[in-house]
Protein backbone atom coordinates (compact mmCIF):
# COMPACT_ATOMS: atom_id res chain seq x y z
CA UNK A 1 0.00 0.00 0.00
CA UNK A 2 1.26 3.90 -0.39
CA UNK A 3 0.52 6.65 1.02
CA UNK A 4 -0.76 8.87 -2.48
CA UNK A 5 2.44 10.53 -3.14
CA UNK A 6 3.97 10.88 0.34
CA UNK A 7 1.53 13.31 0.61
CA UNK A 8 -0.42 12.45 3.66
CA UNK A 9 -3.88 13.12 2.48
CA UNK A 10 -5.77 10.84 -0.36
CA UNK A 11 -6.79 12.34 -3.26
CA UNK A 12 -9.88 12.46 -3.00
CA UNK A 13 -11.73 15.81 -3.98
CA UNK A 14 -12.97 15.94 -0.68
CA UNK A 15 -9.86 15.40 0.94
CA UNK A 16 -8.00 17.74 -1.60
CA UNK A 17 -10.47 20.98 -1.24
CA UNK A 18 -10.44 20.18 2.56
CA UNK A 19 -6.62 20.71 2.78
CA UNK A 20 -6.29 23.49 -0.16
CA UNK A 21 -8.68 25.85 1.30
CA UNK A 22 -7.24 25.42 5.48
CA UNK A 23 -3.41 26.04 3.87
CA UNK A 24 -2.52 22.91 4.87
CA UNK A 25 -1.32 21.44 1.15
CA UNK A 26 -0.39 24.31 -1.75
CA UNK A 27 -1.48 22.94 -5.07
CA UNK A 28 2.36 23.14 -6.46
CA UNK A 29 3.15 20.67 -3.18
CA UNK A 30 0.46 18.75 -5.47
CA UNK A 31 1.88 18.79 -8.81
CA UNK A 32 5.67 18.60 -6.96
CA UNK A 33 4.65 16.01 -5.51
CA UNK A 34 3.40 13.92 -8.12
CA UNK A 35 5.55 14.33 -11.20
CA UNK A 36 8.29 13.28 -7.89
CA UNK A 37 6.63 9.87 -7.73
CA UNK A 38 6.21 9.67 -11.37
CA UNK A 39 9.52 9.82 -12.54
CA UNK A 40 10.54 7.61 -9.41
CA UNK A 41 8.30 4.91 -10.94
CA UNK A 42 9.32 5.35 -14.33
CA UNK A 43 7.74 3.24 -16.96
CA UNK A 44 5.41 0.60 -15.32
CA UNK A 45 2.94 0.63 -18.58
CA UNK A 46 0.41 2.80 -16.52
CA UNK A 47 1.34 6.46 -18.68
CA UNK A 48 1.92 6.71 -22.63
CA UNK A 49 2.35 10.63 -22.24
CA UNK A 50 2.52 13.41 -19.42
CA UNK A 51 2.77 16.64 -19.42
CA UNK A 52 5.89 18.54 -18.63
CA UNK A 53 6.37 19.71 -15.08
CA UNK A 54 7.01 23.14 -16.17
CA UNK A 55 3.40 23.00 -18.26
CA UNK A 56 2.32 21.65 -14.98
CA UNK A 57 3.82 24.41 -12.38
CA UNK A 58 2.23 26.95 -15.11
CA UNK A 59 -1.04 25.80 -14.86
CA UNK A 60 -0.56 25.68 -11.25
CA UNK A 61 -0.12 29.56 -10.92
CA UNK A 62 -2.13 30.07 -13.53
CA UNK A 63 -4.94 28.56 -10.88
CA UNK A 64 -3.59 29.48 -7.86
CA UNK A 65 -3.36 33.42 -8.95
CA UNK A 66 -7.25 33.54 -9.01
CA UNK A 67 -9.29 35.23 -5.76
CA UNK A 68 -10.75 33.08 -3.39
CA UNK A 69 -14.22 34.18 -5.46
CA UNK A 70 -12.84 32.65 -8.94
CA UNK A 71 -11.69 29.43 -7.08
CA UNK A 72 -15.10 28.75 -5.26
CA UNK A 73 -16.96 28.65 -9.10
CA UNK A 74 -14.73 26.11 -10.16
CA UNK A 75 -15.90 22.87 -8.83
CA UNK A 76 -12.34 20.80 -9.97
CA UNK A 77 -10.19 23.60 -8.38
CA UNK A 78 -6.51 21.85 -8.22
CA UNK A 79 -7.99 18.40 -8.80
CA UNK A 80 -5.30 16.18 -10.57
CA UNK A 81 -6.35 14.05 -13.63
CA UNK A 82 -5.76 11.39 -16.68
CA UNK A 83 -7.14 10.69 -19.37
CA UNK A 84 -7.26 7.57 -21.70
CA UNK A 85 -5.23 7.80 -24.92
CA UNK A 86 -7.90 7.53 -27.05
CA UNK A 87 -9.34 11.01 -25.90
CA UNK A 88 -8.24 13.93 -27.73
CA UNK A 89 -6.32 16.89 -25.75
CA UNK A 90 -5.03 19.88 -28.46
CA UNK A 91 -1.37 19.78 -28.79
CA UNK A 92 -0.50 16.24 -27.17
CA UNK A 93 -0.22 13.06 -28.96
CA UNK A 94 -3.11 10.70 -29.15
CA UNK A 95 -1.73 7.08 -29.92
CA UNK A 96 -4.62 4.62 -29.02
CA UNK A 97 -2.06 2.19 -27.69
CA UNK A 98 -0.23 1.70 -31.08
CA UNK A 99 2.68 3.63 -31.69
CA UNK A 100 2.59 3.60 -35.40
CA UNK A 101 -0.56 5.47 -35.74
CA UNK A 102 0.09 8.11 -33.24
CA UNK A 103 -1.01 11.93 -34.65
CA UNK A 104 -1.16 15.72 -32.62
CA UNK A 105 -4.07 16.31 -31.69
CA UNK A 106 -6.01 19.64 -33.07
CA UNK A 107 -9.05 19.93 -30.86
CA UNK A 108 -10.15 18.83 -27.32
CA UNK A 109 -13.05 16.81 -26.37
CA UNK A 110 -15.56 18.55 -25.18
CA UNK A 111 -15.61 16.59 -21.68
CA UNK A 112 -11.89 16.68 -20.76
CA UNK A 113 -12.56 20.61 -21.55
CA UNK A 114 -15.28 20.84 -19.56
CA UNK A 115 -13.00 19.45 -16.92
CA UNK A 116 -9.99 21.87 -17.77
CA UNK A 117 -12.73 24.99 -17.59
CA UNK A 118 -13.85 23.45 -14.13
CA UNK A 119 -10.03 23.73 -12.80
CA UNK A 120 -9.06 20.07 -13.25
CA UNK A 121 -5.17 20.06 -13.83
CA UNK A 122 -3.89 17.02 -16.67
CA UNK A 123 -1.30 15.29 -15.48
CA UNK A 124 -0.87 12.86 -18.82
CA UNK A 125 -2.70 10.33 -21.16
CA UNK A 126 -2.70 6.45 -20.16
CA UNK A 127 -2.17 3.53 -21.59
CA UNK A 128 -4.98 0.96 -23.13
CA UNK A 129 -5.67 -2.00 -24.59
CA UNK A 130 -5.31 -1.34 -28.28
CA UNK A 131 -7.84 0.71 -29.74
CA UNK A 132 -9.76 -0.21 -26.81
CA UNK A 133 -10.16 -3.60 -28.23
CA UNK A 134 -9.86 -5.78 -24.73
CA UNK A 135 -10.65 -6.45 -21.18
CA UNK A 136 -7.49 -7.82 -20.37
CA UNK A 137 -4.76 -4.22 -20.81
CA UNK A 138 -1.78 -6.65 -21.93
CA UNK A 139 -2.66 -5.49 -25.77
CA UNK A 140 -0.67 -2.61 -26.10
CA UNK A 141 2.21 -1.45 -28.08
CA UNK A 142 3.68 0.62 -25.19
CA UNK A 143 4.77 -1.22 -21.66
CA UNK A 144 2.57 -3.87 -20.62
CA UNK A 145 0.97 -2.29 -17.31
CA UNK A 146 0.08 -4.82 -14.28
CA UNK A 147 -2.45 -4.96 -11.49
CA UNK A 148 -2.42 -2.47 -8.78
CA UNK A 149 -1.65 -5.30 -6.16
CA UNK A 150 0.17 -7.93 -8.19
CA UNK A 151 2.89 -7.67 -10.94
CA UNK A 152 2.03 -11.13 -12.00
CA UNK A 153 -2.07 -10.39 -12.97
CA UNK A 154 -3.78 -8.20 -15.42
CA UNK A 155 -4.82 -4.79 -14.96
CA UNK A 156 -7.58 -5.09 -16.84
CA UNK A 157 -8.91 -2.73 -19.99
CA UNK A 158 -8.74 -1.61 -22.06
CA UNK A 159 -8.68 1.56 -19.50
CA UNK A 160 -5.78 -0.03 -18.23
CA UNK A 161 -3.63 2.97 -17.14
CA UNK A 162 -6.49 5.31 -16.79
CA UNK A 163 -7.43 2.73 -13.25
CA UNK A 164 -3.78 2.17 -12.35
CA UNK A 165 -3.55 6.02 -12.25
CA UNK A 166 -6.22 6.13 -9.99
CA UNK A 167 -5.38 3.17 -7.67
CA UNK A 168 -2.06 3.98 -7.47
CA UNK A 169 -2.84 8.05 -5.95
CA UNK A 170 -1.13 9.31 -8.89
CA UNK A 171 -4.48 12.01 -9.98
CA UNK A 172 -7.77 12.00 -8.29
CA UNK A 173 -9.61 11.34 -11.15
CA UNK A 174 -9.20 9.92 -14.36
CA UNK A 175 -11.66 9.48 -18.05
CA UNK A 176 -11.49 6.51 -20.01
CA UNK A 177 -13.99 5.01 -22.35
CA UNK A 178 -16.27 2.06 -22.01
CA UNK A 179 -17.59 -0.06 -24.88
CA UNK A 180 -18.33 -3.75 -23.56
CA UNK A 181 -16.53 -3.09 -20.33
CA UNK A 182 -13.65 -1.29 -20.45
CA UNK A 183 -14.64 1.36 -17.97
CA UNK A 184 -15.76 -0.96 -15.19
CA UNK A 185 -13.54 -4.55 -15.54
CA UNK A 186 -9.97 -2.64 -14.69
CA UNK A 187 -11.90 -0.67 -11.58
CA UNK A 188 -12.80 -4.07 -10.37
CA UNK A 189 -9.27 -5.24 -10.74
CA UNK A 190 -7.97 -2.33 -9.16
CA UNK A 191 -10.40 -1.54 -6.25
CA UNK A 192 -11.96 1.76 -7.30
CA UNK A 193 -15.14 2.79 -8.52
CA UNK A 194 -16.34 3.26 -12.16
CA UNK A 195 -19.13 4.75 -13.64
CA UNK A 196 -20.59 4.01 -17.01
CA UNK A 197 -23.37 6.65 -17.69
CA UNK A 198 -25.88 6.54 -19.98
CA UNK A 199 -24.66 6.39 -23.76
CA UNK A 200 -24.74 9.70 -25.10
CA UNK A 201 -24.37 12.16 -21.77
CA UNK A 202 -20.65 12.63 -21.86
CA UNK A 203 -19.55 13.08 -25.37
CA UNK A 204 -17.26 10.91 -27.46
CA UNK A 205 -16.22 13.70 -30.07
CA UNK A 206 -12.89 14.00 -30.84
CA UNK A 207 -11.90 10.26 -29.76
CA UNK A 208 -10.62 7.29 -31.73
CA UNK A 209 -13.80 5.37 -31.62
CA UNK A 210 -14.27 1.70 -31.34
CA UNK A 211 -17.82 1.18 -31.52
CA UNK A 212 -19.34 4.65 -32.66
CA UNK A 213 -22.84 3.83 -31.74
CA UNK A 214 -22.17 1.93 -28.22
CA UNK A 215 -18.68 3.96 -27.11
CA UNK A 216 -18.78 5.92 -23.46
CA UNK A 217 -16.72 7.85 -21.43
CA UNK A 218 -16.25 6.63 -18.17
CA UNK A 219 -15.41 7.78 -14.53
CA UNK A 220 -12.84 6.18 -12.59
CA UNK A 221 -12.00 7.82 -9.06
CA UNK A 222 -11.60 6.36 -5.61
CA UNK A 223 -15.18 6.84 -4.39
CA UNK A 224 -18.33 7.38 -5.75
CA UNK A 225 -19.26 10.24 -4.71
CA UNK A 226 -16.33 11.54 -6.47
CA UNK A 227 -17.51 9.89 -9.46
CA UNK A 228 -20.73 11.85 -9.49
CA UNK A 229 -19.07 15.30 -8.33
CA UNK A 230 -16.84 14.76 -12.14
CA UNK A 231 -19.88 13.41 -14.13
CA UNK A 232 -22.21 16.14 -13.42
CA UNK A 233 -19.28 18.55 -14.40
CA UNK A 234 -18.11 16.50 -17.73
CA UNK A 235 -22.25 15.69 -18.80
CA UNK A 236 -24.11 17.87 -21.11
CA UNK A 237 -24.71 17.82 -25.01
CA UNK A 238 -22.87 18.56 -27.93
CA UNK A 239 -24.51 19.38 -30.12
CA UNK A 240 -21.61 18.94 -32.58
CA UNK A 241 -22.14 14.68 -32.24
CA UNK A 242 -25.12 12.87 -33.69
CA UNK A 243 -24.96 10.49 -30.83
CA UNK A 244 -24.80 12.86 -28.29
CA UNK A 245 -28.36 13.08 -25.91
CA UNK A 246 -29.46 15.92 -22.82
CA UNK A 247 -29.44 14.27 -19.63
CA UNK A 248 -33.43 12.32 -19.39
CA UNK A 249 -35.84 12.16 -16.72
CA UNK A 250 -35.01 8.58 -14.70
CA UNK A 251 -37.55 6.69 -13.12
CA UNK A 252 -39.55 8.71 -10.59
CA UNK A 253 -37.93 6.10 -7.91
CA UNK A 254 -34.01 6.09 -9.47
CA UNK A 255 -33.43 10.01 -9.02
CA UNK A 256 -31.36 9.82 -6.43
CA UNK A 257 -30.62 6.95 -2.79
CA UNK A 258 -31.20 8.13 0.45
CA UNK A 259 -29.79 6.26 3.05
CA UNK A 260 -31.65 3.57 4.83
CA UNK A 261 -34.68 3.72 1.87
CA UNK A 262 -35.85 -0.08 0.90
CA UNK A 263 -35.15 -0.93 -2.81
CA UNK A 264 -34.92 -4.28 -4.49
CA UNK A 265 -32.17 -5.39 -6.53
CA UNK A 266 -32.20 -8.26 -8.98
CA UNK A 267 -29.30 -11.26 -9.26
CA UNK A 268 -28.70 -13.89 -11.80
CA UNK A 269 -30.08 -17.50 -10.60
CA UNK A 270 -27.38 -19.68 -9.04
CA UNK A 271 -27.32 -21.66 -12.21
CA UNK A 272 -26.93 -18.82 -14.60
CA UNK A 273 -23.57 -17.32 -12.53
CA UNK A 274 -20.47 -17.62 -13.80
CA UNK A 275 -17.33 -17.99 -11.57
CA UNK A 276 -15.03 -19.64 -13.85
CA UNK A 277 -13.66 -21.54 -10.36
CA UNK A 278 -12.90 -18.91 -8.85
CA UNK A 279 -14.64 -19.43 -5.88
CA UNK A 280 -13.11 -16.35 -3.66
CA UNK A 281 -15.10 -14.45 -6.08
CA UNK A 282 -18.27 -16.22 -5.90
CA UNK A 283 -18.18 -15.90 -1.77
CA UNK A 284 -17.28 -12.11 -2.13
CA UNK A 285 -20.59 -12.30 -4.55
CA UNK A 286 -22.36 -14.05 -1.85
CA UNK A 287 -21.53 -11.22 0.71
CA UNK A 288 -22.07 -8.13 -1.34
CA UNK A 289 -26.17 -9.63 -1.63
CA UNK A 290 -25.69 -10.04 1.98
CA UNK A 291 -24.22 -6.45 2.36
CA UNK A 292 -26.98 -5.04 0.77
CA UNK A 293 -30.04 -7.01 1.54
CA UNK A 294 -28.30 -5.68 5.55
CA UNK A 295 -28.83 -1.78 4.02
CA UNK A 296 -32.63 -2.29 3.25
CA UNK A 297 -32.55 -4.52 0.05
CA UNK A 298 -34.60 -6.75 -1.26
CA UNK A 299 -32.63 -9.66 -3.20
CA UNK A 300 -34.85 -10.76 -6.37
CA UNK A 301 -33.97 -13.55 -8.52
CA UNK A 302 -33.89 -12.82 -12.13
CA UNK A 303 -33.34 -14.49 -15.26
CA UNK A 304 -30.05 -13.73 -16.81
CA UNK A 305 -30.58 -15.28 -20.34
CA UNK A 306 -31.54 -12.18 -22.13
CA UNK A 307 -28.27 -10.63 -21.15
CA UNK A 308 -26.36 -13.16 -21.86
CA UNK A 309 -27.64 -13.50 -25.37
CA UNK A 310 -26.91 -10.22 -25.77
CA UNK A 311 -23.73 -10.36 -24.70
CA UNK A 312 -22.97 -12.23 -27.55
CA UNK A 313 -23.62 -9.38 -29.97
CA UNK A 314 -20.95 -7.19 -29.09
CA UNK A 315 -17.56 -9.51 -30.41
CA UNK A 316 -19.20 -12.46 -31.73
CA UNK A 317 -22.15 -10.00 -34.23
CA UNK A 318 -21.56 -6.98 -36.42
CA UNK A 319 -20.74 -4.51 -33.88
CA UNK A 320 -16.89 -5.30 -34.37
CA UNK A 321 -17.88 -3.88 -38.24
CA UNK A 322 -17.89 -0.16 -36.25
CA UNK A 323 -14.12 -0.76 -35.34
CA UNK A 324 -13.45 -1.93 -39.13
CA UNK A 325 -15.07 1.26 -39.53
CA UNK A 326 -13.10 3.52 -37.39
CA UNK A 327 -9.91 2.29 -38.03
CA UNK A 328 -9.68 -0.55 -39.96
CA UNK A 329 -7.85 0.90 -42.95
CA UNK A 330 -4.98 1.75 -40.96
CA UNK A 331 -5.17 -1.87 -39.38
CA UNK A 332 -5.15 -3.36 -42.99
CA UNK A 333 -2.52 -0.33 -44.56
CA UNK A 334 -0.09 -1.21 -41.40
CA UNK A 335 -0.69 -4.88 -40.13
CA UNK A 336 2.90 -5.32 -38.29
CA UNK A 337 2.22 -2.07 -36.41
CA UNK A 338 -1.26 -3.73 -34.68
CA UNK A 339 -1.14 -6.27 -31.59
CA UNK A 340 -2.10 -9.78 -33.41
CA UNK A 341 -5.34 -10.33 -31.59
CA UNK A 342 -6.24 -6.89 -32.19
CA UNK A 343 -5.33 -7.01 -35.93
CA UNK A 344 -7.72 -10.50 -35.79
CA UNK A 345 -10.46 -8.93 -34.61
CA UNK A 346 -10.56 -5.93 -36.22
CA UNK A 347 -10.22 -7.30 -39.87
CA UNK A 348 -12.70 -10.42 -39.32
CA UNK A 349 -15.22 -7.16 -39.86
CA UNK A 350 -14.63 -7.62 -43.29
CA UNK A 351 -16.67 -11.33 -43.55
CA UNK A 352 -19.15 -9.05 -41.67
CA UNK A 353 -22.68 -8.60 -44.18
CA UNK A 354 -24.90 -5.69 -44.23
CA UNK A 355 -27.45 -7.69 -43.46
CA UNK A 356 -26.44 -9.15 -40.39
CA UNK A 357 -26.02 -5.69 -39.61
CA UNK A 358 -29.52 -5.47 -39.66
CA UNK A 359 -30.39 -8.62 -38.16
CA UNK A 360 -27.97 -6.91 -35.09
CA UNK A 361 -30.03 -4.32 -34.72
CA UNK A 362 -33.55 -6.23 -34.52
CA UNK A 363 -32.05 -8.36 -31.79
CA UNK A 364 -31.09 -5.57 -29.79
CA UNK A 365 -34.42 -4.25 -29.88
CA UNK A 366 -36.25 -7.52 -29.31
CA UNK A 367 -33.79 -8.04 -25.81
CA UNK A 368 -34.70 -4.46 -25.14
CA UNK A 369 -38.24 -5.18 -24.86
CA UNK A 370 -38.00 -8.04 -23.61
CA UNK A 371 -36.02 -6.96 -20.31
CA UNK A 372 -38.18 -4.19 -20.05
CA UNK A 373 -40.62 -5.80 -17.76
CA UNK A 374 -37.70 -6.33 -15.30
CA UNK A 375 -37.39 -2.96 -14.48
CA UNK A 376 -41.16 -2.80 -13.05
CA UNK A 377 -39.68 -5.82 -10.48
CA UNK A 378 -36.11 -4.25 -9.63
CA UNK A 379 -34.26 -1.03 -9.07
CA UNK A 380 -30.51 -2.25 -10.35
CA UNK A 381 -29.65 -5.86 -11.57
CA UNK A 382 -26.35 -6.27 -9.44
CA UNK A 383 -23.57 -8.68 -10.60
CA UNK A 384 -19.99 -9.46 -10.12
CA UNK A 385 -17.76 -7.09 -12.14
CA UNK A 386 -16.26 -10.26 -13.29
CA UNK A 387 -16.24 -13.51 -12.25
CA UNK A 388 -12.34 -14.02 -11.91
CA UNK A 389 -8.77 -12.61 -13.01
CA UNK A 390 -6.28 -13.97 -14.78
CA UNK A 391 -2.86 -13.64 -14.26
CA UNK A 392 -0.92 -12.05 -17.12
CA UNK A 393 0.78 -15.37 -18.48
CA UNK A 394 -2.83 -16.87 -18.61
CA UNK A 395 -4.28 -14.11 -20.87
CA UNK A 396 -0.86 -14.48 -23.42
CA UNK A 397 -1.59 -18.59 -23.56
CA UNK A 398 -5.31 -18.12 -23.99
CA UNK A 399 -6.37 -14.44 -25.13
CA UNK A 400 -9.86 -14.78 -26.44
CA UNK A 401 -11.37 -17.35 -24.49
CA UNK A 402 -10.48 -15.67 -21.04
CA UNK A 403 -10.77 -12.04 -22.54
CA UNK A 404 -14.47 -13.29 -23.49
CA UNK A 405 -14.92 -14.81 -19.46
CA UNK A 406 -14.19 -11.38 -17.87
CA UNK A 407 -17.11 -10.00 -20.39
CA UNK A 408 -19.87 -12.36 -18.89
CA UNK A 409 -21.61 -9.94 -16.66
CA UNK A 410 -20.33 -6.29 -18.74
CA UNK A 411 -20.67 -6.67 -22.44
CA UNK A 412 -24.66 -6.23 -22.73
CA UNK A 413 -24.65 -2.94 -20.76
CA UNK A 414 -24.28 -0.64 -23.83
CA UNK A 415 -26.02 -2.52 -26.24
CA UNK A 416 -29.26 -2.62 -24.30
CA UNK A 417 -28.62 1.29 -23.28
CA UNK A 418 -28.16 0.63 -19.30
CA UNK A 419 -25.91 2.74 -17.00
CA UNK A 420 -23.82 0.99 -14.00
CA UNK A 421 -21.66 1.65 -11.67
CA UNK A 422 -18.58 -0.91 -10.26
CA UNK A 423 -17.68 -0.70 -6.88
CA UNK A 424 -15.01 -2.46 -4.62
CA UNK A 425 -15.94 -5.55 -3.22
CA UNK A 426 -13.18 -6.99 -1.09
CA UNK A 427 -10.22 -8.87 -1.24
CA UNK A 428 -9.13 -12.62 -2.76
CA UNK A 429 -7.47 -15.17 -0.55
CA UNK A 430 -4.76 -13.91 -2.98
CA UNK A 431 -4.92 -10.50 -1.85
CA UNK A 432 -5.96 -9.59 -5.25
CA UNK A 433 -9.62 -7.17 -5.70
CA UNK A 434 -13.20 -8.24 -6.19
CA UNK A 435 -15.76 -5.80 -7.71
CA UNK A 436 -19.50 -5.47 -8.14
CA UNK A 437 -21.70 -3.78 -10.47
CA UNK A 438 -24.87 -2.03 -9.87
CA UNK A 439 -26.38 -1.76 -13.35
CA UNK A 440 -29.95 0.54 -13.91
CA UNK A 441 -32.05 1.66 -16.47
CA UNK A 442 -30.52 4.99 -18.63
CA UNK A 443 -30.05 8.04 -16.53
CA UNK A 444 -29.88 6.67 -13.60
CA UNK A 445 -26.20 7.45 -12.61
CA UNK A 446 -27.19 9.66 -9.34
CA UNK A 447 -29.19 6.79 -7.75
CA UNK A 448 -26.57 4.33 -8.49
CA UNK A 449 -23.95 6.51 -6.91
CA UNK A 450 -25.88 7.26 -3.93
CA UNK A 451 -26.61 3.62 -3.48
CA UNK A 452 -22.90 2.86 -4.74
CA UNK A 453 -21.27 5.32 -2.40
CA UNK A 454 -23.19 3.06 0.83
CA UNK A 455 -22.28 0.08 -0.55
CA UNK A 456 -18.90 1.02 -0.53
CA UNK A 457 -19.37 2.89 3.35
CA UNK A 458 -20.82 -0.74 4.44
CA UNK A 459 -17.46 -2.45 3.58
CA UNK A 460 -15.47 -0.07 4.70
CA UNK A 461 -13.17 -0.42 2.12
CA UNK A 462 -9.64 0.54 0.94
CA UNK A 463 -9.06 3.24 -1.49
CA UNK A 464 -7.74 1.93 -4.63
CA UNK A 465 -3.96 0.70 -3.68
CA UNK A 466 -3.36 3.32 -1.09
CA UNK A 467 -3.39 3.70 2.62
CA UNK A 468 -6.38 5.46 3.10
CA UNK A 469 -10.18 3.98 3.76
CA UNK A 470 -13.78 4.80 3.32
CA UNK A 471 -13.85 5.39 6.57
CA UNK A 472 -11.41 8.17 7.10
CA UNK A 473 -12.31 10.05 4.30
CA UNK A 474 -15.67 10.58 5.75
CA UNK A 475 -13.97 11.56 8.90
CA UNK A 476 -12.18 14.12 7.00
CA UNK A 477 -8.56 12.68 8.19
CA UNK A 478 -5.24 12.46 7.02
CA UNK A 479 -3.38 9.54 7.53
CA UNK A 480 -0.13 8.20 6.67
CA UNK A 481 1.29 4.59 5.55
Amino acid sequence: MIDQTGLGVALTLSSLQKQYSTGELSLQQVIESIVADLECRGDDGIWIYRVSKQALLERAAILTQMNPRQREQLPLWGVPFSVKDCIDVAGLLTSAGCPGFVYEATHTNPVVQKLLAAGAILIGKTNLDQFATGLVGVRTGYTVPHNAFSTEYISGGSSSGSALSVAMGQVSFSIGTDTGGSGRVPAGFNNIVGLKPTRGLLSTSRTVEACKTLDCLSIFTLTAEDAQTVFEVAQGFDPTNPFSRPMGQPLERLKAYSANQSFRFGVPRPDQRAFFGNTDCEALYEKANATLIQLGGLCVEIDYGPFLEANDLLFNGPWVAERYASVGKFVETNPAAVFPITREIILKAKTLTAAEAFEGLYAVEAFKRMIQPLWDDIDCLVTPTTGTIYRIDEIEAEPLRLNANLGYYTNFVNLLDLSAIAIPNGFQSNGIPSGVTFISPPHSETYLAGLGAAFHRACNEQLGATSFKVGDIARGLSVGV
